[in-house]
């Protein structure tokens, strides 16, 4: 049984972890402070009810601090907040990292003024997340994908025109690359639409389109929907 560790304890993360229990995978949710994270009482910014409800429902799933889970791991999948991603990470410890392959799905969003948000300037255009991870560990195997959906789609491609729409992998590690796409066909994916953009540099591509993700978001009030290349 492959062990996983999922950084982040919102419904992105939540959603990855039932899928890969179901997967048959020993998995362990991350977080910063877990006596805390399962005192937290207060629903998320989508009314989804607080993450200790979901543990408790979810009693397979391991918690632990940001450490324990990167050292639990074989591979790592980042579901933090974009924003707040290299901290969790430098949190994680490069020692439990270094080695392993590092999913990374989230995006260098900034909310602080508000909905909907931006890109981190220092994050984009000439530079990703993507890119930051993998400067700032450069031990670890950085695949960026999934990064370009909601979260229900990442994991069940199906939920839309039988499936036949498109995913998109970043990284350095052709190996590593090799690895996550056989992860990505375990939710569903078909082969000939995970599409393959190069090193990890090609991470600002993907992340670059999520604003322009926002404005389909807000004017559908839907997130079930994804590209299609079609050529």
């Amino acid at each position: 049984m492959k062990r996983i560790a999922i950084l982040g304890t919102g419904s992105v993360g939540q959603t990855y972890a039932s899928k890969f229990i179901t997967l048959g995978y020993d998995v362990m949710v991350g977080t910063r402070n877990v006596s805390e994270k399962l005192a937290g009482t207060a629903k998320d910014g989508f009314g989804n009810p607080p993450f200790r409800e979901w543990h408790a429902a979810n009693k397979t799933v391991k918690l632990g601090t940001f450490k324990e889970a990167a050292g639990f791991g074989e591979i790592i999948l980042n579901a933090t907040q974009g924003v707040n991603s290299i901290n969790a990470l430098k949190l994680a410890d490069g020692n439990n990292l270094n080695g392993k392959i590092l999913i990374d799905i989230a995006n260098p969003l900034d909310f602080s003024k508000g909905m909907p948000p931006s890109l981190l300037p220092e994050l984009s255009n000439t530079n990703s997340l993507g890119e930051e991870i993998q400067k700032t560990f450069p031990g670890v195997k950085v695949v960026k994908t999934l990064n370009t959906m909601w979260c229900g789609l990442m994991v069940n491609p199906a939920m839309i025109n039988g499936g036949d729409h498109n995913a998109f992998i970043s990284g350095n590690d052709a190996d590593a690359k090799g690895k996550v796409k056989e992860i990505l066909k375990s939710f569903g994916w078909l082969d000939k639409n995970i599409l393959d953009l190069g090193d990890i540099s090609s991470a600002r591509g993907t992340e670059m389109y999520l604003p322009l993700w926002l404005r389909f978001f807000g004017a559908l009030n839907n997130g079930a929907f994804n590209i299609k290349i079609v050529k």
